[in-house]
């Protein structure tokens, strides 16, 4: 007999007319429907028990779960597996329980309202989300669809486009897609004016001025986008050293002695939903480091006050360490013990005391020991000279 008890719906501004006979059986024939006062006005002809979204959220779980044994509806906008309830729950309920039964996602409509390929389109979300984080995928040229967090969201996102040199890029917000009152607002966002529903979708086609900030995901963001104290992991060398981390999806990196918070940052934006723990024990650094990463789309760096190794203690473990200060044995040692199998560890030394540390554990791990020497043009007077900046000492390594 078949244990699948709940069934998470999506649905449409259409509401049950846009349901597939199947899908439709399923909810008329509900015990218990939970969704929002909008799930709800779309299903008003079923007489299954209401019950609305938990507050706070995260109750949804347990709330669930009190019904098991009845027939039990979600209800859900668009495609529920599609930055929707749908992953939420199946994370924390059997999916062998569960019957997902997809709808048009606001992905697939706004698609079809602009005429885009989905394949060439970044889909975003800042649903209940930090809207910075859009900031990482302002590239020229680059087409995005945003599910917003209500009716400011529009606008703001504009103004960071404004902000970066790509104030002609075409914007256009979709409201109430598929259904009687469906709304359509075109601007671009230098002169984005309109006011909007607060439940919408937002299409950007990125258009950059020639003298356009270029923020490129690949690792390597020119000194000057960083606020710092002069302590940073210069271009050259961040570049490097993110490349050796390996930044993957929803990887996890601990940068030890964060500083500006360069590395974190380009690791965060380097790969989606990437994260990073940024230790600092210097108040003034990690105001930088959080002024940073809102700047440059990395909105969700956290950042810890504490001295290494004790402040390592009790931190989820980690898929990459960096290690840019803080050098000792110990937070080898620590680090090293916390992180997960295949995961990698780098460690910069520009003193002779931090150098031969590397030299030693190179000795005793193995790995890749290198020194990164950076020189460049600058004035002489009137003609112009190599200026080295310091020589870095870089020690890599897999844990395998």
């Amino acid at each position: 007999m078949s244990n699948k008890w709940l069934h998470i719906v999506g649905i449409g501004e259409d509401g049950m007319d846009g349901l597939t006979p199947v899908t439709r059986t399923v909810v008329e024939a509900a015990e218990v429907i939970i969704g929002g006062d909008r799930h709800h006005q779309l299903s008003d002809n079923i007489t299954a028990i209401r019950v609305a979204w938990p507050s706070p959220f995260d109750a949804l779980i347990e709330t669930l779960q009190s019904y098991k044994g009845k027939r039990v509806v979600v209800l859900a906008t668009g495609d529920p597996l599609w930055f929707s309830i749908g992953a939420r729950i199946g994370r924390s309920i059997d999916p062998s329980e569960i019957v997902y039964h997809p709808q048009l996602s606001a992905f697939q409509l706004t698609a079809a309202r602009m005429g885009w390929s989905l394949a060439d389109v970044e889909t975003l979300t800042v649903h209940g989300r930090p809207v910075q984080q859009m900031v990482a995928f302002i590239q020229p040229d680059q087409r995005l669809i945003i599910l917003t967090t209500g009716a400011e969201t529009p606008a703001q996102i504009a103004k960071f486009l404004t902000e970066r040199g790509f104030g002609k890029s075409q914007m256009t917000v979709l409201a109430s897609m598929g259904g009687e009152k469906e709304q359509r607002f075109d601007g671009t966002a230098a002169d984005w004016f309109h006011e909007v529903p607060a439940f919408n979708t937002l299409a950007v086609h990125c258009v950059a001025a020639p003298d356009a900030a270029l923020l490129p995901r690949v690792p390597g963001l020119d000194d000057s986008l960083f606020q710092s104290d002069g302590t940073m992991t210069k271009q050259e060398v961040r570049a490097a050293t993110v490349a050796k981390l390996m930044p993957m999806r929803g990887a996890l990196l601990w940068d030890i002695g964060t500083g500006s918070g360069s590395v974190a940052i380009e690791w965060m934006r380097a790969a989606r939903y990437a994260r990073a723990l940024g230790i600092e024990p210097r108040a003034d650094r990690r105001a930088m480091a959080a002024e940073n990463a809102l700047a440059l789309g990395a909105p969700k760096l956290e950042l810890i006050d504490g001295e290494v190794p004790a402040a390592l203690n009790g931190l989820d473990a980690p898929d990459a360490i960096f290690i840019g200060g803080g050098l000792s044995h110990e937070t080898f040692d620590i680090a090293w013990d916390n992180l997960r199998p295949l995961g990698r560890l780098v460690a910069n030394a520009v003193t002779l005391e931090s150098e031969a540390i590397l030299i030693d554990l190179h000795k005793k791990h193995g790995g890749d020991l290198v020194k990164i020497s950076v020189q460049r043009a600058e004035p002489v007077g009137r003609l112009t000279g190599w200026r080295p900046s310091m020589t870095v000492t870089q020690w890599s390594l897999v844990k395998r």
